[in-house]
């Protein structure tokens, strides 16, 4: 994984937001395309973002709804 792979930044950059608390425990992510637009990037590198984070158990994704960060209380079972 190079360093400076553009996903590496998109996850970073969310799971800040999640851990200020910008994006708290329930929030639903923006939409690719949003996340597309918004920071200048791929799909692709949305996609990869979203496996890193939910690898590290911090989003949840709900099929045809969105993906969404997950409640560290309700996440312990």
């Amino acid at each position: 994984m190079p360093p400076n792979a553009k996903w590496v930044g998109l996850a970073a950059h969310i799971r800040k937001q999640i851990e200020t608390g910008e994006l708290p425990p329930g929030a639903k992510l923006p939409s690719t395309s949003q996340l597309c637009a918004e920071h200048d990037v791929s799909a692709i590198v949305v996609r990869n973002a979203m496996i890193a984070l939910k690898a590290e158990g911090l989003v949840v994704g709900v099929p045809g709804v969105g993906v969404f960060v997950v409640d560290p209380d309700e996440s312990t079972t």
